[in-house]
């Protein structure tokens, strides 16, 4: 696999990745899968360190500030909403199970090269010393929920290891002011930090005064092509269909995209009780197959003729595959929006937001992807430097170009 010699401080490259390949979550799962081909590409050996925090009196002690977090409270909720959905609905846990199942399968055949598993901090202090580079990447992994594990902050990581953060995500507008003074601390500790939005970049140089870049979301950092690559193509149903990815309860979006399948003369195929057990999804759509992995997921955008989503990534793999789609906003615009991920990108590529007005009109309003694609390619070239000047390698392909391939204007 690795195609350069590049050693740092005399140790040839070995990666430590804090990814979340674990997660049961389409977008989790595959913008992971997309930082491994793209680690792959630049020729760079790694290991996916498999660690979990330990269920230990003291780490729950140190974590108990979390329960007056918002956030915190509201994954919680969901979780609890969820384990509820699944005792006293046996149909859906029996659908999720193989749902469950098809997610495993992708993890077995597409993830490798791991850590052996580590359940002590001590212990993940002391393995970590083997890496020269330590990576964390994007999703909301820099939730200020999620401090106490010391894992997705690199806190663990010695001082003199090269530590990078690939497209992190704050996933929130601002940091709980109880909580600057630590976000502050590990921030400072990383040496090549990118963000995935423009709200991620404010917080950074609000707590340390750096300058940090906003690059793409490693799905998206992947071409068309280099998905098609990797996901066979394979129609998930037959026929013209509207494809409906929500992950939010909101009733009335529901409602709304009923009311547009009947004008547009679709069906609705839809992924059912994904976050959570959802009541009214028993009876929105008219397909829910749960045979879908990531794999069936990047397809069923692909074959899909309009898609409604109120997900990230499903807005990722629309503008991929350059479908007319609509991106509803799953949450309200308070300091601990998550929008602001869609905000940027969709600034960044010019088109709007999609989520309001006349649906029949706004989903048919053509998009200009050529214009999309070429912002994404300069986009795509900032990431790419991005994510090597951070591990210093030049690839023997890129020696014998003499070039990254991106030019200084980009």
């Amino acid at each position: 696999m690795n195609n350069t010699d590049t050693k740092r401080d005399g140790k040839k490259h070995l990666v430590g990745l804090c990814i979340v390949y674990k997660n049961r979550n389409y977008g989790s799962m595959l913008q992971s899968f997309a930082t491994l081909v793209k680690l792959e590409e630049l020729g760079v050996d790694y290991e996916i360190i498999d660690y979990s925090h330990p269920q230990t009196l003291q780490f729950y002690a140190s974590a108990a500030g979390r329960i007056t977090n918002r956030d915190f409270l509201y994954s919680k909720a969901r979780l609890l909403r969820k384990k509820a959905g699944l005792k006293f609905h046996p149909d859906y846990a029996a659908n999720e199970a193989v749902r469950g199942e098809r997610f495993d399968r992708f993890k077995r055949e597409r993830f490798g090269h791991f850590s052996k598993h580590i359940n002590e901090y001590i212990k993940l202090r002391r393995y970590a010393e083997k890496f020269t580079d330590v990576l964390v990447g994007s999703d909301q992994l820099w939730l200020p929920s999620g401090n106490g594990t010391n894992f997705y902050n690199l806190m663990f990581a010695p001082r003199a290891c090269n530590k990078i953060a690939y497209a992190a995500s704050f996933g929130v507008s601002s940091i709980p002011e109880r909580q600057k003074e630590e976000t502050a601390e590990y921030l400072r500790r990383i040496q090549h930090i990118s963000l995935r939005e423009e709200a991620g970049q404010r917080i950074v140089k609000e707590l340390t005064g750096r300058d940090v870049p906003v690059i793409l979301d490693p799905t998206m950092v992947l071409t068309r092509q280099q998905w098609d690559a990797a996901i066979p193509d394979k129609a998930v149903t037959e026929g013209e269909y509207l494809f409906c990815y929500f992950l939010g309860n909101n009733p009335s979006q529901r409602e709304e995209v009923t009311a547009l399948a009947r004008v547009l003369g679709l069906k609705i195929v839809v992924l059912r009780h994904l976050d959570e057990y959802i009541a009214k999804d028993e009876t929105f759509g008219d397909e829910a197959p749960y045979d879908v992995g990531p794999e069936e997921f990047v397809n069923l955008i692909r074959h899909a003729k309009y898609v409604c989503t109120d997900s990230f990534h499903g807005s990722v793999f629309s503008i991929l595959y350059h479908k007319q789609f609509i991106s509803f906003n799953r949450y309200g615009d308070g300091t601990n929006s998550r929008n602001s991920r869609l905000d940027t990108l969709f600034g960044n590529i010019g088109i709007d937001r999609r989520f309001h007005g006349d649906l029949e009109n706004e989903i048919q309003r053509e998009i200009d992807y050529d214009a999309v694609d070429s912002k994404l390619e300069t986009l795509r070239c900032r990431s790419d430097r991005f994510i090597r000047d951070a591990l210093s390698i030049r690839t023997v392909r890129e020696e014998e170009r003499g070039s990254s391939g991106c030019s200084a204007a980009e």
